[in-house]
């Protein structure tokens, strides 16, 4: 079981830890199960970038970055180091804390 804390870069919004969280889901299911509004253009299958995120800590317990994810990131607004798509950020078999970080996504409230 995992714990997952997702803090925000939209002023306003503080963070959520979540508990008992159990493997195979994606970042952005877990948010999305949890009201946790994590913007997702294609529906989560990899084609856009809206589920941008950066992962601080416990990337050792997701899915390995693909090329076709990586290609994606390089569309995203504002990429770093530690960017993902939430929808490929599965959790491995296992247990472990994960520190993400969302965005501004107001650039979107328009879309």
């Amino acid at each position: 079981m995992y714990t997952i804390t997702y803090k925000f870069e939209q002023k306003g919004l503080s963070p959520i830890t979540l508990n008992n969280i159990e493997d195979g889901q994606s970042l952005l299911e877990v948010a999305l199960k949890n009201d946790i509004d994590l913007h997702h253009n294609c529906g989560g299958v990899c084609a856009c970038s809206t589920c941008h995120i950066y992962v601080e800590s416990g990337d050792d317990f997701l899915e390995e970055l693909s090329d076709r994810e990586e290609d994606f990131i390089d569309r995203a607004v504002n990429p770093r180091i530690n960017s993902r798509l939430s929808c490929q950020c599965v959790l491995q078999e296992g247990d472990g804390s994960i520190m993400i970080t969302l965005p501004d996504q107001s650039q979107f409230l328009g879309e």
